[in-house]
């Protein structure tokens, strides 16, 4: 690992950028490329850039674009030039820069640097057949890299279907990377590439060159996926007499089975993270820890303390596994951090949604009663309809096996439920608070020398599940009318 090396480049003139593609949710990869760049700009006073490549036409839509915005946003990603903020080097869409790339296009063209090429898909596909079978790298022949100029105005003239290629020098590139050091590349194992299907439509390679100058950026910090793309893109930079950013290539995220992270691990987008209940802290201080290490035992981290301590040296190689338990671990913490306030306020949208209460009469001091229970419990926002749905029912349904407590015959378990109905049939309402409940029941419960006795078929008719809360903390919140009902209905079912 090398250190950083900058090159000269003053701290406030460091300009790093995300340029996702919007064919897409936002992934969970790009969130993590999209922190270390703005961690990387922050720390050193610089810009942070989004830049949306949608030359993709086909595939690129405005949804997935707000997608990835959003996205950003709520994890607290802010970048200071865009689509949505004018910037000195805009526009920050692709599709709306063709001229831009036009005019590079044929200054390469001009400079012979580039050539239209005719070769139809069934002549490349056969040549790559070919290549294949007797074991060369597939690459382009350069059937048409010395076409006349006579047959090429023809065949333009015709409109005979054409690309352009770039003339790829036969030597090797090397450049420093920021995280893997040196690396060097035989671009003599690479055909001439295509950089654009017409002089209006740049393809990948290109057009990402020409924006990282035109848009001034100092340093490419993206996944190692690209690291075979940096020397295509140099040589390119080279032809065109561009400076060349610094490059910086992350480890990939893994799945539990080490291969690339991917759908069939689960969740891959940021959306559905957040549709699950993670909080933007805890997913932030999540992917900060794939593939960066602080050096300390040290796991909690905030936004502005990752700012602080944040290196790219300090950035690893090898791929980084996605621990989901891990993610539980800090989504449950930060939940725990939040006020009863806040978290009744997150939890509300996921029991509109289920079903369970109307935003229109919903009473708020009600739900964080409710949310504060359960709040040292929460993995996930979320998982407060499956434990709390109990509270909004009238009419609980279970079997009677639910209420017996080890092998406790039908007629102990009533026995059970009279005594907790008679002792808190004495409780007045304006005494119903835990304390009281608590105090009054435990007396008769340690008397069976095994509480459970008492407890357990309380708890079960109360909440009508296997495990809960304790009794006394949902009978407080349920009040006493409806705790005696819920007794009762436990009875009728024996």
């Amino acid at each position: 690992m090398i250190a950083e090396d900058f090159q000269l480049v003053k701290p406030g003139e460091i300009r790093v950028r995300l340029a996702p593609s919007p064919t897409g949710h936002l992934h969970i990869g790009s969130a993590r490329t999209a922190l270390f760049n703005y961690l990387f700009a922050k720390k050193h006073q610089g810009s942070f850039i989004l830049r949306i490549e949608d030359t993709d036409q086909e595939r690129s839509t405005v949804e997935f674009e707000k997608n990835i915005m959003d996205g950003l946003r709520w994890l607290g990603l802010d970048w200071s030039e865009g689509p949505d903020i004018n910037g000195e080097y805009g526009p920050y869409r692709q599709s709306e820069r063709k001229g831009v790339y036009a005019k590079y296009l044929k200054k390469l063209l001009d400079e012979n640097k580039a050539y239209h090429c005719f070769c139809s898909q069934e002549e490349l596909e056969a040549q790559k057949q070919y290549q294949m079978s007797i074991g060369e790298a597939p690459h382009y022949s350069g059937k048409c890299a010395a076409l006349d100029e006579k047959t090429i105005k023809k065949n333009l003239k015709e409109k005979k279907p054409s690309i352009i290629r770039f003339r790829v020098e036969h030597k090797k590139i090397s450049f420093d990377d920021l995280i893997r050091g040196k690396l060097e590349f035989d671009m003599g194992l690479v055909g001439d590439m295509v950089i654009a299907k017409d002089l209006f439509s740049p393809l990948y390679n290109f057009s990402v060159v020409v924006d990282d100058f035109e848009m001034k950026i100092s340093h490419v910090i993206r996944g190692e996926d690209h690291i075979s793309n940096t020397p295509k893109q140099i040589q390119l930079q080279e032809a065109l007499g561009f400076s060349q950013p610094q490059y910086a290539h992350l480890p990939l995220i893994l799945g539990s089975d080490r291969s690339k992270l991917s759908k069939r691990h689960g969740s891959v987008s940021v959306d559905s993270y957040k549709k699950e209940g993670y909080l933007p802290e805890s997913i932030i201080n999540f992917i900060a820890f794939l593939g960066w290490s602080p050096g300390e035992d040290r796991e909690i981290y905030s936004l502005p303390s990752l700012i602080k301590e944040f290196t790219l040296e300090k950035v690893q190689k090898s791929g980084a596994v996605f621990n989901v338990k891990k993610l539980d671990y800090l989504n449950g913490f930060y939940i725990r951090k939040k006020s009863p306030e806040r978290l009744a306020e997150l939890c509300l949208p996921y029991l509109e949604e289920s079903g369970l209460v109307k935003k229109e009469t919903v009473d708020i001091n009600y739900i964080k009663s409710i949310v504060t229970i359960y709040q040292e419990r929460l993995k996930k926002l979320s998982e407060i309809v499956e434990l709390s749905d109990y509270f909004f029912k009238e009419k609980l349904e279970y079997g009677k096996d639910l209420l017996k407590w080890k092998e406790m015959s039908d007629s102990e378990i009533k026995k059970s439920l009279e005594k907790s109905e008679k002792i808190f049939s004495k409780i007045n309402s304006g005494a119903w608070i835990k304390k009281n409940l608590e105090n009054a029941l435990m007396p008769e419960a340690e008397k069976t020398g095994d509480r459970g006795i008492i407890l357990w078929p309380l708890r079960a008719s109360l909440s009508g599940k296997k495990s809960s809360a304790g009794p006394f903390e949902i009978a407080e919140i349920l009040g006493k009318e409806k705790t005696l009902q819920r007794i009762q209905e436990a009875k009728s079912l024996l």
